[in-house]
């Protein structure tokens, strides 16, 4: 999975003017050897909080691109972002989303998902969020928080400017999903993001994360 991701960002890459960027969190396998003969790699502490920060630290584009490993990008992504980016009041955004599971309450809970972002503009990590490096830098980048740091992110980034979602979708690995069943895995996001709005912290909300998986 993870060389057939990659070889997909390198084409990418090589049609756009970019970088890529990938960093690790102290696996133990041969991720970063694999890695390492697709991009540039950058070894931080676990938690993709502190891994996107190190990333952002150290690259030298104008716009950021933060991918889960397991989230492909759309054909045509990085030209749909600078389009979208030439807007001046927009800083950022995120993809729509499907799975790579296709049956029916997969595509239902993808749907509610997209519709939440396009309602609410809130959205998941997994959505592929971009963002000008000026406002990343603006808001101090991704709070060093071990969980929700997609939720927090995002009203630092309204309020340096718009934050919209795109009409492309990414496909997101459904792995996690299947693990502990669908149903059983959302409603406990939803319970977290329940606590954390009414004032968990991210350290506690993380133990309980680690429990379920």
């Amino acid at each position: 999975m993870l060389e057939a991701q990659l070889t997909s960002l390198v084409e990418q890459c090589t049609r756009s003017d970019c970088e890529l960027l990938i960093v690790d969190g102290g696996s133990s396998d041969s991720t970063v050897a694999i890695a390492q003969r697709y991009g540039r790699v950058i070894c931080a502490p676990r938690g993709r909080a502190s891994q996107m920060n190190a990333g952002a630290a150290v690259a030298n584009g104008d716009i950021f691109i933060f991918l889960h490993a397991d989230t492909r990008l759309p054909a045509h992504a990085l030209q749909a972002i600078e389009s979208v980016l030439k807007k001046p009041e927009v800083i950022g955004g995120a993809f729509r989303i499907k799975f790579d599971e296709t049956n029916l309450a997969y595509r239902v809970v993808a749907w509610t998902t997209n519709l939440r972002s396009r309602l609410f503009h809130v959205f998941t990590g997994d959505q592929a969020y971009f963002m000008r490096a000026t406002s990343f830098r603006a808001i101090n980048g991704y709070p060093e928080q071990p969980l929700m740091e997609d939720l927090a992110i995002i009203p630092r980034l309204r309020s340096v400017g718009r934050f919209v979602p795109m009409p492309q979708y990414v496909i997101t690995s459904a792995r996690r999903h299947q693990k502990t069943g669908l149903l059983r895995s959302v409603l406990f996001m939803w319970y977290l993001r329940m606590l954390y709005r009414f004032g968990m912290s991210p350290i506690r909300l993380q133990r309980m994360y680690s429990d379920i998986r």
